[in-house]
């Protein structure tokens, strides 16, 4: 049996750090007989990883500056801002190909002050071992050592999926007042178990005066609950995003420096910016430089210690966005590349 060895432990391999993944993203699903409530601390982690080249290529700075179809994402307010129906799509796989992430959204104004959009989100793992009645325990201590072996037989295989459909509704309260809202549909699933779940986002966007822009989100406003067919009930707290940003003209070339501060109430205590008892704040900063608005070229930095650049070309009617991402402290991840393709279906005369 050599070969089918050597076979399934290539696989093993390389399904390891999705594994661990996701492990860390579902630590608190455990299955059970009895009901038990717990605040998910990881378990909405597949839509913080950000939508759009554009806004990625920034470092995900994007609450104050979202004035496109992905405004349904990072600040509804801001759908707003757009004047013809989107459309996006935007493909990333993640650690080595291992993490499939694909989005997609369309939005429409509904008049000169209201527009309505609808985003989905799909995240998924294939082919994770699972080994739990694989084990060939020679001593019978019930722990996996040395002398220890797998029966490859019993091997069996799994996947993870997560979706979210976002639905979006945005309003022009006054000419440099918006306000928006989300409500966003949740499903989590690991093998045979799932999770099931429904959240709203408020969104507000401010333009004080020319150039300057201030947005606010705040994700799962009313506390997200998702409900697992193992009796578990995740609860997943408030996040609220804010951001500023800045159009600075220089003859034809335009440069936007941009803002985030990200408050959460999850007691990340050692991977946050800072933190205070269970409250924990991030930053996220970047920078578009645009020619013409037709080239840009994009940089930044995020709050999971990413370092971010991007380009992006506008055409009349359709815009080309690419990102890349590196770990600053965990290369082994490997890099991360996103394109996404953005189509307006109308134009300035």
């Amino acid at each position: 049996m050599p070969n089918q060895s050597s076979s399934l432990l290539s696989r093993i391999s390389a399904t390891k750090l999705a594994l661990v993944t996701l492990i860390v993203s579902s630590c608190l699903i455990v299955p059970s007989t009895e009901a038990q409530v717990t605040f998910g601390k990881y378990a909405d982690d597949f839509l913080t990883i950000g939508v759009g080249g554009r806004a990625l290529g920034m470092g995900s700075a994007y609450t104050a500056i979202a004035n496109d179809v992905t405004a349904g994402y990072w600040n509804p307010a801001g759908l707003s801002q757009i004047k013809y129906p989107e459309i996006m799509l935007m493909h990333d796989q993640r650690y080595g190909d291992i993490v499939s992430f694909n989005y997609g959204a369309a939005a429409i104004p509904l008049s000169k002050d209201e527009t309505v959009g609808l985003s989905a989100i799909v995240l998924s793992v294939s082919g994770i071992p699972n080994t739990l009645n694989a084990l060939i325990d020679y001593n019978g201590n019930g722990i996996f050592d040395g002398n220890d072996r797998l029966d490859y037989s019993k091997i069996t295989f799994f996947s993870a999926t997560d979706v979210a459909l976002i639905g979006s509704y945005a309003k022009r309260y006054s000419s440099n007042f918006s306000y928006g809202a989300n409500v966003k549909f949740i499903r989590r699933s690991i093998g045979s178990t799932y999770g099931t779940g429904i959240g709203f986002d408020v969104g507000a966007l401010y333009l004080p005066f020319k150039n300057f822009r201030l947005g606010a989100n705040l994700q799962n406003a009313t506390t997200t609950v998702v409900a697992w067919t193992t009796g578990t009930t995740e609860l997943l707290s408030p996040t609220l995003a804010t951001g500023a940003a800045y159009n600075l003209p220089i003859g034809p070339v335009t440069v936007t420096p941009a803002l985030d501060l990200l408050f959460n109430i999850d007691n990340m205590r050692y991977s946050s910016t800072v933190h205070l008892g269970p409250l924990s704040a991030d930053l996220r900063a970047g920078a578009e430089v645009d020619y013409r608005n037709v080239i840009a070229i994009r940089a930044g930095y995020n709050e999971v210690k990413q370092f971010t650049v991007g380009a992006g070309l506008r055409l009349p009617k359709l815009e080309i966005d690419y990102s890349f991402a590196r770990f600053a402290y965990a290369n082994s991840l490997g890099d991360t590349h996103r394109i996404s393709l953005e189509l307006i279906l109308g134009n300035d005369k």
